[in-house]
């Protein structure tokens, strides 16, 4: 008898001439991405002309600005009309985990969002950079017919690329992609090597042309490192877990009410913009993605007051809940830094014992890291954001995964308690 063959070893990836196609569509992919987030964000930036120099205050809006909102919202209904975008948009973690784009949906996404965006809608920029990124690299795959791995691989690619430029920082996306879409497997040294190549192509061209316009965004206070401030990144975190709580249900609530109502297209968009259109008039920082927002809050906390703070988070879910809800189009991202961002700053009003840096930056990262189940790359960005030390981010990870434990425990509990409650209702079958 024989002996039974070895099995023949497999070739590392970069021996295989399909990765290096990959390669140069990833590099195509990071010049395209780059172009596209400056030409998206410099079209957006139109929103900030008509928001103008506002008293960040109770009632510091004009009037006007509902006509704005409200016309915003009449675009938005017509423009999903026009280009037949439905009802249901996959939402961008959604996107990242299926590594596929629509190609078709990506013309309406980014139209939509555009007008969103600038009409001063609670949503964020990534969603329409995402799709734009993400479609070019699904539709480069259809037309070179790539197989089904080989075409995810090439959407987060375009993803990285998109991405680039936005964050300002290569290493945040790419732990920021890998966190949401987790390939497994052989997928991963590609997916990886894909996603740093177009995110350095892209940074590279957009720093050229516009410069890093994410880092040290926010001016933190310096504080010295202690201890005791390892045990703060606990309740700091369960803090964190409880705004996601409120924001979740109030999206699920409004979301609820809007479909109960039943209004035309146009319409449910329209009232949508009068809705966050009023409370933007109440609260101004309320308005946009709340990054510029944000450093406002973060610049005198105390003329704006505990009663003032606690309100701008509530009330900032509330306009993002219902921006979503009504139709307009955009992310989550930027809005939850800004609602984690102003918790932290409500918490060290209530507790000045508490640094002001420390309270910010772990409510900065805990909130989008448990909303978006991307702990890591929150970490990393709230640190790029506040430039603090290497010491500092440590309260900050315990911060970001009490939030992220406490909130996969929750959606565990709920997921059982479904599970029982469908149990319960089955009919017996008969012996």
């Amino acid at each position: 008898m024989s002996a039974p063959s070895e099995p023949v070893p497999s070739l590392p990836v970069t021996q295989d001439r399909q990765f290096w196609v990959l390669m140069g569509y990833a590099v195509a992919l990071g010049v395209f991405g780059a172009f596209a987030g400056l030409i998206f964000m410099g079209v957006i930036g139109f929103g900030g002309r008509w928001y103008g120099d506002s008293d960040p205050g109770w009632f510091g809006g004009q009037w006007w600005w509902v006509a704005v909102t409200a016309g915003a919202g009449v675009v938005v209904g017509v423009l999903r009309r026009v280009t037949r975008l439905p009802e249901e948009v996959p939402g961008l973690i959604a996107d990242l985990k299926d590594g596929h784009i629509d190609p078709r949906l990506v013309p309406g996404v980014a139209a939509v969002s555009a007008v969103s965006l600038i009409g001063g809608a609670s949503l964020g920029p990534e969603k329409a950079l995402g799709s734009i990124g993400g479609g070019a690299g699904s539709w480069i795959s259809q037309r070179r017919r790539l197989s089904q791995e080989d075409s995810q691989l090439n959407t987060f690619s375009g993803f990285g690329g998109a991405y680039g430029g936005l964050f300002s920082s290569t290493v945040i996306v790419v732990m920021f992609i890998m966190e949401l879409a987790r390939p497994g497997g052989p997928r991963f040294a590609k997916a990886l090597v894909g996603t740093i190549v177009a995110s350095s192509v892209s940074f590279g061209i957009y720093f050229a042309i516009a410069g890093a316009v994410f880092l040290d965004a926010y001016q933190v206070p310096q504080y010295a490192f202690e201890d005791w401030q390892l045990l703060a990144g606990i309740p700091l975190g369960l803090l964190a877990a409880l705004v996601v709580t409120l924001l979740v249900v109030l999206v699920q609530g409004v979301s609820r009410l809007f479909e109960l109502v039943k209004l035309p297209v146009v319409v449910r968009s329209t009232l949508g913009g009068v809705v966050f259109g009023v409370v933007g008039v109440a609260l101004p920082l309320t308005m946009f993605t709340g990054s510029d927002q944000l450093k406002t809050v973060l610049d005198d906390p105390g003329t704006l007051g505990v009663g003032l703070l606690v309100v701008l988070v509530i009330a900032k879910q509330l306009t993002f809940a219902v921006s979503q809800a009504s139709g307009f189009v955009g992310g989550p991202i930027f809005p939850a830094l800004f609602i984690g961002g102003t918790a932290g700053v409500l918490v060290h009003e209530v507790l000045p014992a508490v640094p002001l840096g420390l309270a910010f930056t772990c409510l900065l990262a805990a909130v989008p890291g448990s909303l978006a189940a991307a702990p890591f790359s929150m970490v990393l960005l709230a640190a790029f954001l506040t430039q603090v030390g290497a010491l500092q981010t440590a309260p900050i990870l315990i911060a970001v995964v009490t939030a992220f434990l406490t909130m996969e425990a929750v959606k565990y509990l709920v997921a059982r308690r479904k599970q029982a409650h469908a149990a319960a209702e089955k009919p017996a079958t008969p012996n």
